[in-house]
């Protein structure tokens, strides 16, 4: 059975790392530099996902979600650089276009915390079994209603690529034309999404009564096939990164007084 999640089990340390570790990891790499306001310490945890997502061997894994991003990201320094209510110093131009030294700083900000909760959010996801992270927020005494939203945003976007590409095959076999320039992608555009969409909301029918024919809303108290054996370093990892929080969180404090 082919999985619809983002994880594969490499054998790597990071997929033996407790979820809630990784969890924590989350917390800390967006909270430090948000306390800190610093740009430094921004890049400091980008560089430190990317280190993390190299030994656990799943950097180019991370690949296709930097692409992406990368649409985004240019459109923010576009749109900043050029008509950001605060420009003031022009910094360089290109033909008629004429790009300010404090929207693209302001851009550059952005920019970096966009990376660096996509490269931290990558560990979590491309290192954790979903079903594992459920069960054991199930165990600390989540709802499983909670459970199952979390479940399925993991789930959703490997399985709507997956639909994609099938309807995308079905479509080319009929004759339809998906490659190409702007114009010819743009007519193929809703042939291919309405059925993306459509059988989103059947598989979103089907998945509820399913979980209800197997017992989903019972009251009773789950049982769990097996505990998971706890990695040696998860407890002073989530010491190690929740002291770096007060640290950052003590250092603003001291900037202010």
């Amino acid at each position: 059975m082919k999985s619809i999640s983002l994880y594969v089990d490499n054998g790597s340390w990071l997929c033996r790392v407790h979820p809630f570790t990784k969890l924590a990891y989350i917390v800390t790499a967006i909270s430090v530099p948000l306390i800190g306001g610093t740009l430094w310490l921004f890049a400091a945890f980008i560089a430190l996902s990317l280190a993390v997502l190299a030994s656990g061997h799943l950097l180019r894994r991370v690949t296709p979600l930097v692409a992406f991003s990368f649409t985004i990201l240019i459109t923010i320094f576009l749109i900043h650089g050029l008509f950001n209510q605060n420009n003031q110093t022009p910094l360089f131009q290109i033909g008629p276009l004429r790009f300010y030294q404090e929207g693209l700083l302001y851009a550059l900000r952005i920019g970096c915390n966009v990376l660096n909760m996509l490269f931290s959010f990558a560990i979590l996801v491309l290192s954790t079994k979903p079903s594992e992270l459920v069960e054991e927020l199930e165990k600390r005494g989540f709802s499983r209603r909670i459970g199952y939203i979390i479940i399925s945003v993991f789930q959703i976007v490997p399985q709507m690529m997956g639909t994609m590409s099938t309807i995308t095959d079905a479509q080319r076999s009929r004759g339809m034309e998906t490659e190409g320039n702007l114009l010819t992608r743009a007519k193929a555009f809703l042939p291919l999404i309405s059925p993306v969409v459509m059988s989103a909301l059947i598989n979103t029918r089907e998945r509820a009564v399913a979980l209800e024919v197997r017992g989903f809303a019972a009251k009773q108290k789950k049982t769990y096939l097996a505990d998971r054996t706890p990695h040696r370093g998860d407890k002073p990892i989530t010491i190690a990164l929740l002291a770096l929080i007060v640290l950052a969180a003590g250092w603003r404090i001291a900037q202010c007084l």
